[in-house]
């Protein structure tokens, strides 16, 4: 299996810092896992099983297998799913062999990151199928756990939404704090063009402000927490100029109804803020 890449990700570093974290690396009497040392042999073998109990959408197993070889690299590992793929509660998702110590040193990080992710794929997922056959496509937000806003994109991504901005630096977003303090839409967005940006998301929460957000050359619209029917007329005056995103308040019950008023986007910050983890087991056996 090849390396797992993720551009602006650093694979090692992350696999390091959660390890330390972990083996408790800079306290007193830290830097070692006491349990593994003091209760197997340095020798002794295992092999195991890593398992879903739940229906998942597979997410973050060569991130799992990383955590692995990073303590054992001779490890023998064979990942059994895609990323991406669906599969039912009881399936096997990953074998390994190799040092028992390593392997139960690694075991809660491994699981951590494979849990998290395939709990935001699978959530993901579902918001995709609820849309139904509209053209509407799923975002994700930054609204990320601080240090894992590339793998938790990455989890969106494979769960089938489009990232949104990866972060302050690759589109203006202009909120209601940014007009307060311009003084109106209009003038926030036209701050904007004069400085260079490219890439101007307005805010937006009445169908008056579209018309001034346009004229100062605003590219994207985000129609902040409206109802259905708000959303349709907002879409009718726009009338294809720029692409429309609805936001706010959006749930699992609600997302079909939005997406159907004619959106291009809906953006759902619950995917990475509130997706709960896949219940993934891992089981060892002495060899």
């Amino acid at each position: 299996m090849s390396t797992f890449e993720l551009s602006g990700f650093d694979l090692h570093a992350f696999v390091t810092a959660t390890l330390a974290e972990d083996l408790g690396e800079g306290w007193p009497g830290g830097g070692h896992d006491v349990t593994s040392e003091s209760v197997i042999p340095a020798d002794a073998r295992f092999s195991g099983v890593m398992d879903s109990r739940d229906a998942i959408v597979v997410c973050g197993l060569p991130i799992a297998a990383a955590f692995f070889r990073a303590l054992d690299a001779d490890m023998e590992i064979e990942i059994l799913h895609e990323e991406g793929a669906e599969v039912p509660a009881g399936t096997d998702l990953m074998r390994l062999s190799g040092n028992a110590r390593a392997m139960l040193t690694a075991e809660r990080s491994a699981l951590n990151t494979a849990q998290h992710l395939s709990g935001v794929a699978t959530m993901t997922r579902d918001y995709v199928r609820a849309m139904g056959e509209t053209r509407a496509v799923l975002l994700d937000t930054r609204k990320t756990i601080p240090g894992l806003r590339h793998l938790e994109k990455y989890a969106t991504r494979t769960g089938g939404a489009q990232n949104h901005r990866l972060g302050l630096w690759d589109a203006a977003m202009i909120k209601d704090n940014h007009v307060l303090v311009a003084g109106g839409v209009g003038e926030a967005v036209r701050r904007a063009r004069d400085a260079g940006v490219a890439r101007i998301i307005c805010e937006v929460d009445s169908i008056e402000q579209i018309t001034p957000a346009l004229e100062a050359g605003a590219n994207h619209l985000l129609l902040d927490n409206m109802t259905p029917p708000e959303l349709r007329a907002c879409v009718e005056l726009v009338a294809g100029r720029v692409p429309c995103e609805a936001s706010g308040g959006v749930r699992l019950d609600t997302i079909g109804a939005i997406a159907a008023t004619g959106v291009d986007y809906v953006s759902v910050g619950r995917l990475t803020q509130s997706a709960p983890a896949a219940d993934i087991g891992l089981d060892f056996t002495p060899l």
